[in-house]
């Protein structure tokens, strides 16, 4: 599309649904969202640009190729399965590790396998999605 508003207005809608895409992925282990549907929103917002600027455009903001993402969040996803093998818990089991502190009420924050699953998935649907919506768009 050559649209100089469309154009302008998808650079304001992107990085607003960006935002929104990691605040849904963070709020996912203790309230609805999660990696899936900030994965998805991610998508959303360069599939937005995608269509305003092309493809090829996109994949110059992005950077980094939509394949290599998911196998990157694949592997990501794998090591928070594995944080809990070598604990001695089962596969996929969530751990916590607390800082600056021993429980939930004294630490200042806590580190959790949960949210390193999200992001791995965050990853694995956000590089899928793209991968998929990128190969029809520069198929046509």
């Amino acid at each position: 599309m050559n649209s100089i508003i469309f154009t302008a207005g998808a650079r304001l809608l992107v990085a607003l649904v960006f935002v929104f895409s990691l605040f849904m992925l963070l709020r996912g282990h203790h309230l609805p969202g999660g990696g899936f549907i900030g994965g998805l929103l991610g998508a959303v917002a360069f599939i937005i640009y995608s269509l305003a600027c092309g493809p090829a455009e996109t994949r110059r903001a992005l950077r980094v190729s939509p394949e290599v993402i998911a196998i990157l969040g694949l592997g990501i996803a794998l090591l928070a399965g594995l944080a809990s093998f070598f604990m001695g818990d089962p596969f996929f089991t969530g751990q916590w590790y607390w800082v600056g502190g021993d429980s939930y009420e004294t630490a200042a924050f806590s580190i959790n396998s949960v949210l390193v699953f999200d992001i791995g998935v965050y990853l694995v649907v956000l590089g899928g999605i793209l991968s998929l919506t990128f190969a029809f768009e520069e198929e046509t």
